[in-house]
Formats: structure tokens, C-alpha cells, sequence
């Protein structure tokens, strides 16, 4: 049976008149309808098998006498089981319908006839279409377009559950729930297919002949197209496809495939990652990015990714995620890499092996209240960045540190609370391959108590706010290096500490005022090993004995502050309220301070330097605990006074919009303090330093500048060393300039004059914030080649009145980060940086985009590191290039591939490799 147009034939045989002077046609006809009166839509189901009785013949014979009569059968016969109530109807539900000209019902054909807007619903199945033939005594649904002047309109649309077709024509069985679909157009999940025939075979299957797919738009005129013989497509499920081959805008490409399998499941499902081929200059031939996703449940996932280059070289990836609603969610990832340089046996051969580990775990805030763990951690070889030939890490390798945390916390409730904390660091520095670790740190503290507060009211005055707190630090500390990372040699200088401290401070008001601040701090260090020194005679130095063993030495200061706030308005208003400017209101916090520290002189020790004649030429003083976690006490005393100054400008403007009569305030300095202090017990230089540091933002508050300087009062002698005279009684200034620093950034757009949000999203922000890098693509965007799409933009993200070919708004976005730094503390008077970074970006269309990051150095008078990049939409395919013009990591990289992740793997990817630089 097929699906047919209302206007075919077929459904017109029955309206052709019939000529009943011609018996043989009537009893043709007159049988056709005895046998449908009895015939159904399908095959009648199959009775259940049974085994015969196998029959055995007695041989005995036994005489019948011809008065005995047979016995009847006297079994009761239910004559429900005939009652026409029971018998199961042609429809098994009910069948509603309706159509805007008109609905014709035949009782002779037992026919519906619908037409204009018609649409029939049948338990989960609805047709809606131009004309609808409803056979009842079939069970059949004939559905087709209306065809007027202009041509066919009102395209039949069957929607059975989930599943969505618009053919030009249908036939449903509504008993069997089986189809014919001519001409069918039906997406899943992105993916558009057309098939010339259907063949509906239940819910769940179609098999369609001559298919086509695609993920474009536009379905009458696609960009690109696959072309099949057969097709099978079970819904949110699978699509399986046979030959097919690939057409470009209609014409035939050389890219074919004997078969296809689409997974189309709309959960996690396993599967095969497809590699990517490629050819590097000192490698070879490679296969990257190759491997299995393992969809473990619907919490965890594990992807498993290898590389492999025919001279030998290899990498390895693991990639997982995982979640767990109001409770949890990170990603671990590991990366390792095994590299050849050439050719073994060659004088240039190289070879090196580069890791990654990063692990990202946070936890919800309801998940526990009193208790919380996270993670964040970066660790690797120092050089991965650097040297890693599977992705480009733009933003990355110019990171000069890796830095991770793991840390648990719980809260005790109680009175006091107690918290307890354990954190394990790691800091790296890839320059240097230095490598500080605490495994773990364990901190202990207890909540602040009021001892002398009242149980009811507010605390007021000295007594009521005194309060102290008890808090310990314990750390386990390795300074080790990259090459012996995660070898025994590196707890070989691991050392071990723990300081306990017990904070007394009160605060209270005077003159109403002024805050006054008081505080006492006592602090106990424990140190597992100290120190033995001596001068050796015979060897004439110093020995230094390290010491195993308890021991602990006790500090204590005191101090105290006095501070206030004072506002100022000056009012510049005048008589004809015409002023630009308003007010200036400025507001000062200036700080007096005062601190004691007393000298620790009985943990010292002093031992002698006897000369080779015997005599002592020098007595050394030093203490057990220099080499301690901690520090060791201090053995000189401090009577300090400190003096702090805080300063706000704002102002108030006149609004630029007329019909707002309130003034407009503007920040002019966000602060600028001013700090100095005075050593009163100090023999000399009893000043200390004049440190000035400021900032404020301008421009719509889209320019930040921040500021700094260190003024010293004292002199330099012929030697350049500081002297305990004044720079002014010298012949100099009040104040000599040892040390000064500037930075500004500034971020700017199209949308930053129209008042609009940025909307704006960076792809690889999240990968370069995962490797510590920075997210304002200054250093140039990270391209992972797993993926190659730069830009999170999607078709139709342009607004309406963009035209395709021309976009007037053009959007843009441009960041500036300019630093320097000046250096005068011996009289060297020089800048020892200053650079301008900028990247931006413009759509010159709807479709292009450029983009460019790149700096210059005024100090060595050149470029920085630059990346230049553009990218094409083209619509449902993209197109990029990203280039590395100079400096040490010239490479560059084209890529174009489909946009949905259905067919992401096709794609052609080709780039040239920068030169590895390989450590040794």
C-alpha cells in the first residue's frame, strides 16, 4: 500500500461509474466485497503453536451393535463468548476530526472526507493537512496538501508522540500503526532528513529510500547535504545509514562513506572519539585526539584520549567530569606526553616527557553547612606549556606559576565555635622549577570570647569589648625542584612547624570621634630541629650541626591605634545653579599607631672566630631557631610609631540629561594613602620609607589606573649605601625617589557607548583559567585541537537589522594593559619595564571576524608576543586561522569543520608546528 495524493487515481476508483449491464465487472465487483467483509488491514496474529495428539491405532476390534447409539456430547456451550457486546470494534478509540470547508461523510464507501485546515486525532497520533480521507472499514487515514492557483499549500504534519514528519503525502494504518510518507522532512535533535519514500514501521522505526541529511538551515537549498541509498532512524535513538556521499550546494564531492551509524540519544551514551590525522616536520605522521568516552552513569564520565606520531612519540589524556546535585560537582584531567625530536641516532635527537594534572572540585553551599571541601589543583612539569604539541597554549606558556589548593574545613558548633581547617598548597615556578609544597597545613581556632561582656545588651566601652581568641598553625613544608618531583630525595630538607597565638584586643570610642584599638599578642613557636654552630679551628669555618629534637621559643608584642574619619565639601555652585562641577567632597582617614617589640636576647648564642695564631678575632651571635618554620625571634628592640593617611575624592556634576535635577557623582580618586612610621628605640635612620599608592577609574569608569611610588627622607653617600642624613640637608630634596610603579587597563566596545550589556563569550577563557593563565586574550587566545571552535557565537546570534552581506553596527571590543617601573635606589635611575599590551577583536560582517593580540616593549623597542586570528561563519560549517607571526613559537593553524556535534568529526585541520625547545 502506498501513500497517494487525493488527486491520483487510486483514490478515485470508487467515484468512476459503474456499468452494471456488464455482469462479468458486477461479479467481479460483488466478490471484491465478499472477500473485504472479511479481510483486515494486517496479517492476523498467529495462534499459538500446538503439539498434536499422535494417534495410535488399536488393533482390537470391537463389534457395534446397531442398537447402541453414539454418545452425545453433552459439554455446555457459553453463549457470551458470542455476545456481540464483546466482540472488539474496528477503531480502539475514538477518532475526532475536523476541517474548515467541510466534512462529507459516506455511509456507502464508509468514508470521511476532510478538507481545508483538516486534522484528525487518534489516541497519541495527529494529522493535520489540506485534505484528510478517513476509511473506516480499512483503518486507514489518507492525508494530503491542497493544491490551488499558486500551487500546493498546507503540507501534511503527523505527529505521533515525540516524532514530527511533514511530508507532501501519508497513509496510516490506525490499526497497525504503520505508514507510506511521500516526501518527508522530520528532525531530530539538529538533524534534518528528507526522504523521497518512508516506510513507517512502528513507533519507533522508519526506513526511509534515496534519503538526504543535514544540519543546515535552510532545508530547501542547503549549503551541504549527505546523499543515501537506505536509511534506517529510530528516534532520539539512531539513525543507520548505507552508501552515502557527500554534496557541496548540489554538487557531487568525492567524500564517501560504505555506511554511517549516528547515535541520537539525548543521554550520555559511549562511544568511539575519532581521530584526527595530521603531519608534523620533526614527528612525522600522526593520529591525535583518538579514543573512547565512557559514559559511567549520570554522575560520572571518563574520556580516554592518545596520540601517537610515527617516529615514535606518544601522548596520553584523561578527561573526566562529575556532578551530584545540591551536593558536589569538578572535572580531573591528566595529561602525558612522550616526545622524540628527530630521529634516534641523529646529533639533533631529543627527547623529553612533559605531564599535567589539573583537578577542579567545588562544593554546593547546602550540601553541608558546617563543613566544606574544594579543590584546585595545577601541577606538572615545568616546561609542559612550553612544549606540549597537542594544543596551543597561547595564554599559558607565558605563565611563569602553577599553584594549587586542596582544603576541608568543619565548624564545631558550640560556645566558643571552633573551626579546623586542613589545606595542602603547591607552588611551582616554571622559570626555575622550584617547587614549594605544605602537605598538609592544619590550622585550629577558636571562636572570639568576650570574658567581661554583659549577658544582655550592646558591649560599650574598653572592658565590655575586650576579647581574645586561641588559634594554631601546624605545616609540614618541602622546597624541593621539578626534577626530583615525587622522588624520596625530595623530603630529604622537608622541615615541620607549629605556632600557637593567643590575640588580646579591646576597642572603643573617645571624644566620640575616635576609635581607639588596642591589641596583645602572644605567640609560641614549636620547632622539630634547631641548630648547633661552632668555628672549626682546623678547617677555619663555621660548622653548622643540625639538631633533632623538641623545642620552642616563646614572642609577645603590644600596641595600639587612634583614627578617625573627616569630610569635607566644597561647594562650587554658582548663583545661576549653571556650574559644571557642583561639590568636591573629600574625605580623609588619617591612622596614628604604636607598637613594642621587645628583644629576644636569651634564645641567642654567640660563638668565636679564633684566628690561626689563637687569638679571637670576632664573636658571632646567632640563634638555634634561624632555621625554623617559622622565623626566629627577633633580638632587636622596636618601639614604633606608625602614621597612616586615607584619601576619597569624589564629585558632584551637573546631570547630562536636562530633565534630571539631581546631580550626577563621579569618583576622582578612589584612594591614595600615604604610610610612614618612626623607630624610637632605632640609633639610626629611624624613618622609615614614605610609601605613596593610589588608584581611580576613568572613562565611564572603563580605564583603571593604579599607582605607587616609595619616597626615602635619607641621603646615599659616595658608596651609594644610606646615610643617617637627611636627603634635604644633603643638598637634595625633601624626599629621594628610590622605586615607582604605573599600571592601567582598559576595556572597550561598540556596546560601551549604547548602554547594552556585553553579551559576549570566550570559549577558551575556561580552559586558560583552569591552567592559571590569563582570560583577557592580552597573551593571545588557548586553542585546545581536541576542538577547535574559538567562538561560543551561534547562527542568529546577529540582530534583525544586520544585513548578511553588510553589518553598519560592526561590533568590536578592545583591551589595553599598559605597565611601568622605575628604579632609583643607588642611583641606577632606570625603568626596568615598560609595555603596552592589546588585543581586540571586530566583526567587519555578520560572518567575519578578525581578531589580534600583540604589545610593545618601549624598554627593548619591540613586538611581543603576537597572535593574529580570524574566523568565517559559514552558516552551517566554520572556518578559522590563527597565526603566530614571530618570536620563537611561529606557527600557524587552519581549521574548518561542521558546526553540530552530530558530524563535528568531519572537519580538515592543518597547521605548522612551532619548533619544540626542549629542556635538558
Amino acid at each position: 500500500m502506498a501513500i497517494q495524493k487525493p488527486s491520483h487515481t487510486f483514490t478515485k476508483i470508487h467515484l468512476k461509474a459503474l456499468h452494471t449491464k456488464s455482469l462479468y465487472i458486477l461479479f467481479i465487483l460483488s466478490f471484491t466485497v465478499f472477500i473485504n467483509t472479511f479481510s483486515f488491514a494486517q496479517e492476523l496474529p498467529k495462534k499459538n503453536g500446538t503439539i498434536p495428539v499422535e494417534q495410535l491405532k488399536d488393533s482390537a476390534t470391537i463389534a457395534i451393535d446397531t442398537i447402541i447409539k453414539p454418545p452425545i456430547n453433552s459439554k455446555e456451550i457459553d453463549s457470551t463468548k458470542k455476545d456481540s457486546v464483546k466482540q472488539k470494534g474496528l477503531l480502539e478509540g475514538t477518532v475526532k476530526y475536523k476541517a474548515s470547508d467541510y466534512v462529507s461523510l459516506s455511509q456507502k464507501k464508509k468514508k470521511i472526507y476532510l478538507y481545508n485546515e483538516a486534522e484528525v486525532l487518534y489516541q497519541d497520533m495527529e494529522i493535520r493537512a489540506g485534505v484528510i480521507v478517513i476509511d473506516y472499514s480499512k483503518n486507514l487515514v489518507y492525508a494530503g496538501r491542497l493544491k490551488d492557483s499558486t500551487g500546493y499549500s498546507q503540507r501534511p504534519v503527523f505527529t505521533q508522540g515525540e516524532n514530527v514528519i511533514e511530508p507532501d503525502s501519508i497513509v496510516f494504518n490506525t490499526e497497525t500503526k504503520k505508514a507510506l510518507v511521500f516526501n518527508s522532512r522530520t528532525e531530530q535533535q539538529g538533524f534534518k532528513v528528507y526522504s523521497p519514500l518512508t516506510k513507517k514501521e512502528n513507533d519507533s522505526v522508519y526506513f526511509m529510500k534515496n534519503g538526504r541529511f543535514t544540519t543546515a538551515e535552510d532545508e530547501d537549498d542547503p549549503e551541504y547535504q549527505f546523499v543515501t541509498t537506505k536509511m534506517k532512524m529510530v528516534p532520539n535513538k539512531k539513525v543507520v545509514v548505507g552508501p552515502t556521499y557527500m554534496e557541496i550546494y548540489g554538487i557531487p564531492t568525492p567524500i564517501a562513506l560504505p555506511f554511517a551509524f549516528f547515535p541520537m540519544t539525548q543521554t550520555q551514551t559511549s562511544g568511539i572519539i575519532f581521530p584526527t590525522f595530521g603531519e608534523d616536520s620533526n614527528k612525522g605522521y600522526n593520529l591525535q585526539n583518538g579514543g573512547y568516552y565512557f559514559a559511567i552513569n549520570d554522575y560520572l564520565d571518563l574520556a580516554v584520549l592518545g596520540d601517537y606520531y610515527t617516529n615514535g612519540s606518544y601522548g596520553l589524556r584523561i578527561e573526566n567530569n562529575y556532578a551530584v546535585r545540591y551536593k558536589f560537582r569538578g572535572n580531573l584531567s591528566f595529561r602525558y606526553e612522550n616526545l622524540l625530536n628527530q630521529e634516534r641516532g641523529f646529533p639533533d635527537f631529543s627527547q623529553s616527557t612533559i605531564y599535567n594534572l589539573r583537578w577542579s572540585h567545588s562544593q554546593d553551599t547546602k550540601a553541608s553547612p558546617n563543613s566544606r571541601f574544594s579543590a584546585s589543583v595545577n601541577l606538572g612539569s615545568s616546561s609542559y606549556f612550553q612544549e606540549s604539541i597537542n594544543q596551543s597554549n597561547q595564554s599559558n606558556f607565558l605563565n611563569n606559576t602553577l599553584a594549587s589548593s586542596v582544603s576541608y574545613s568543619k565548624t564545631f558548633s558550640g560556645e566558643p565555635q571552633v573551626n579546623l581547617s586542613l589545606t595542602a598548597t603547591h607552588s611551582q615556578n616554571t622559570n626555575t622549577g622550584d617547587i614549594n609544597l605544605t602537605l598538609p597545613t592544619m590550622q585550629a581556632s577558636m571562636g572570639r570570647i568576650y570574658p567581661f561582656a554583659p549577658k544582655t545588651g550592646t558591649k560599650q566601652g574598653a572592658i565590655d569589648n575586650i576579647n581574645f581568641q586561641v588559634t594554631s598553625r601546624a605545616e609540614y613544608r618541602i622546597e624541593t625542584n621539578d626534577s626530583i618531583f615525587g622522588k624520596a630525595e625530595m623530603f630529604d630538607d622537608a622541615i615541620t612547624g607549629m605556632k600557637h597565638s593567643i590575640p588580646l584586643t579591646t576597642n572603643f570610642k573617645v571624644f566620640d570621634y575616635f576609635s581607639v584599638s588596642a591589641s596583645a599578642n602572644l605567640e609560641e613557636s614549636w620547632t622539630l630541629e634547631t641548630v648547633k654552630k661552632f668555628y672549626d679551628q682546623t678547617l677555619e669555618e663555621v660548622v653548622s650541626i643540625d639538631q633533632s629534637g623538641f623545642d620552642r621559643f616563646l614572642t609577645y608584642n603590644v600596641g595600639a591605634s587612634i583614627g578617625t574619619t573627616i569630610y569635607g565639601m566644597y561647594d562650587l555652585e554658582n548663583e545661576e545653579k549653571t556650574a559644571k562641577v557642583k561639590a568636591i567632597r573629600h574625605v580623609m582617614r588619617p591612622s596614628l599607631s604604636y607598637s613594642i617589640s621587645p628583644a629576644f636576647d636569651q634564645y641567642y648564642e654567640t660563638y668565636d672566630v679564633i684566628d690561626a695564631d689563637g687569638t679571637t678575632s670576632d664573636q658571632v651571635e646567632y640563634t638555634r631557631f634561624e632555621n625554623s618554620l617559622y622565623g626566629s625571634p627577633g633580638n632587636n628592640y622596636s618601639s614604633s610609631i606608625g602614621m597612616t593617611l586615607g584619601n576619597n575624592l569624589e564629585a558632584k556634576i551637573r546631570a547630562k540629561d536636562s530633565t534630571n535635577t539631581e546631580p550626577e557623582k563621579i569618583t576622582i580618586l578612589n584612594n591614595l594613602n600615604f604610610s610612614t612610621a618612626y623607630d624610637i628605640a632605632a640609633d639610626s635612620l629611624q624613618w622609615s620609607p614614605l610609601r605613596v599608592s593610589g588608584g581611580t577609574q576613568i572613562l565611564n569608569n572603563k580605564m583603571s589606573i593604579n599607582f605607587g611610588m616609595t619616597l626615602n627622607p635619607y641621603a646615599l653617600d659616595s658608596n651609594n649605601s644610606v646615610v643617617n642624613t637627611f636627603n634635604i640637608n644633603n643638598g637634595g630634596s625633601l624626599f629621594r625617589l628610590t622605586s615607582a610603579n604605573v599600571s592601567m587597563s582598559y576595556t572597550l566596545s561598540n556596546e560601551s557607548f549604547s548602554g547594552e550589556a556585553s553579551s559576549e563569550k570566550e570559549a577558551s577563557a575556561k580552559e586558560s583559567a583552569r591552567s592559571g593563565g590569563r582570560t583577557d586574550d592580552l597573551f593571545g587566545r588557548s586553542e585546545d585541537y581536541a576542538d577547535k571552535r574559538l567562538s561560543d557565537r551561534e547562527a542568529g546570534d546577529e540582530k534583525e537589522e544586520n544585513n548578511e552581506f553588510y553589518n553598519y553596527k560592526m561590533p568590536w571590543s578592545l583591551r589595553l594593559a599598559y605597565s611601568a617601573n622605575y628604579t632609583n635606589t643607588k642611583r641606577d635611575n632606570t625603568i626596568s619595564s615598560n609595555s603596552l599590551m592589546f588585543s581586540g577583536d571586530v566583526d567587519i560582517s555578520p560572518k567575519w571576524s578578525l581578531g589580534a593580540s600583540s604589545g610593545y616593549d618601549f624598554l627593548n623597542k619591540g613586538f611581543t608576543y603576537t597572535q593574529l586570528r580570524f574566523e568565517r561563519d559559514l552558516l552551517s560549517w566554520r572556518m578559522n586561522f590563527s597565526w603566530i607571526p614571530f618570536s620563537d613559537r611561529t606557527s600557524w593553524n587552519f581549521f574548518i569543520g561542521i558546526k553540530s556535534n552530530l558530524l563535528k568529526d568531519l572537519k580538515y585541520d592543518k597547521r605548522k608546528q612551532a619548533d619544540q625547545q626542549v629542556g635538558n
